[in-house]
């Protein structure tokens, strides 16, 4: 019974290795790769930086409001029910969010 199931895991792993050896392709880089990756980067940047500041940003900055008055709010009514307010998430939260509005200012000098 050992000897099978040895036998079972010998092929298995056998198969495990042929399928990887028979799938797997060789790449070799020729050229300039950098400079194909920096011409392509120079040639989306303008897109890019329009995509991230109107859609990307703002999602984020809308998620985080969201998440940051929701937060306030249930803190709140914790308060109430035990006398003790939580700084620690509103606070987090709230410097995520000041974070992500002045991000489009200076994330591109940094880029």
């Amino acid at each position: 019974m050992r000897k099978k199931k040895r036998n079972k895991i010998l092929l298995t792993l056998a198969e495990a290795v042929f399928v990887f050896c028979v799938s797997a392709v060789p790449v070799f880089a020729s050229g300039d790769v950098a400079g194909a990756i920096q011409s392509t980067w120079t040639a989306a940047q303008s897109q890019i930086r329009t995509v991230v500041d109107n859609v990307v940003f703002p999602v984020v900055d809308m998620i985080l409001a969201v998440l940051f008055f929701v937060k306030v709010g249930t803190s709140y009514f914790d308060y109430r029910k035990h006398g003790q307010f939580e700084f620690a998430a509103p606070c987090i939260l709230f410097a995520c969010l000041i974070f992500t509005l002045t991000a489009p200012l200076y994330i591109w000098s940094i880029l």
